[in-house]
């Protein structure tokens, strides 16, 4: 398991981390319990279990709410208890990983190797592109990176857009979090898929210089600031992604890998 609850700018001691993670993960075992359940299940006080709730609280892994009651009620306050969020069940490692890698290694088999795989990826992009493709169409041309930043973060991805090194020449999107990176480890195309995609949609190549899936510590995508406006398919394309076209300016030969 991840070390839930642990703030991003303080460094908690190694005990009261172990412990906090051992309160989630009692709630993710048992499912919603009340602060006196935990303390007897974990053999600590209740004022101990109130605070390591508080914390993982405040980072969004748990949250309080009233018991369901099955049946007539009692009289009294219904119990409150503590639950995981969505945000808390994904701190767990959980089997949906190895399903991915196996649904695509039997895609790779069956349906025609890396060709197949790669299509999929485009495809699972393509299915995502809506609500990035507005958010970037609906801003001005000098903020497309950082209202693409915003999208991904609303995905998932904890995406921020900075000034590369040197400003004049563009800037780097980095995503901190990459939801699917067990994944893209075995399965490259998926970061090929995505770099295609942001070189489509903002209208100019990008370069991938950096990915989680390969060890990098954020994936990081330079975009060039001779960016021009995104345009959508028409015509003969309509309904047709570009993602389906190769685009010649694409560093799609250095998405997904770490070029150093």
């Amino acid at each position: 398991m991840k070390n839930v609850g642990e703030a991003p700018q303080e460094e908690l001691a190694t005990g009261e981390r172990s412990t906090r993670n051992r309160v989630a993960r009692s709630v993710l075992d048992h499912g919603p319990s009340t602060v006196s359940e935990l303390a007897q299940r974990l053999g600590l006080t209740q004022a101990a279990v109130r605070r390591h709730l508080d914390a993982l609280a405040g980072d969004g892994i748990v949250e309080a709410r009233e018991r369901r009651v099955y049946g007539a009620r009692t009289r009294g306050r219904p119990a409150k208890v503590f639950a995981l969020t969505d945000c808390g069940r994904d701190a767990f490692d959980q089997s949906y990983d190895k399903l991915a890698v196996d649904a695509l290694r039997w895609i790779g088999d069956q349906e025609g190797g890396d060709e197949a795989i790669a299509a999929f990826a485009r495809a699972r992009i393509a299915a995502q592109a809506g609500a990035y493709r507005a958010a970037v169409e609906a801003a001005a041309p000098e903020e497309r990176a950082r209202a693409l930043a915003r999208a991904l973060t609303a995905d998932g991805y904890s995406a921020t857009a900075r000034s590369a090194p040197h400003p004049q020449q563009g800037e780097q999107l980095c995503q901190h979090h990459c939801p699917v990176a067990h994944a893209a480890e075995r399965f490259p195309q998926l970061c090929e898929a995505e770099t295609e995609f942001f070189a489509e949609l903002l209208g100019t190549h990008v370069q991938r210089l950096a990915t989680i899936a390969h060890g990098d510590g954020v994936c990081t995508t330079f975009i060039p600031k001779s960016s021009t406006a995104p345009t959508a398919p028409a015509g003969a394309e309509a309904g047709k992604t570009s993602l389906h076209i190769r685009n010649e300016s694409a560093s799609a030969s250095t998405a997904g890998r770490n070029p150093a």
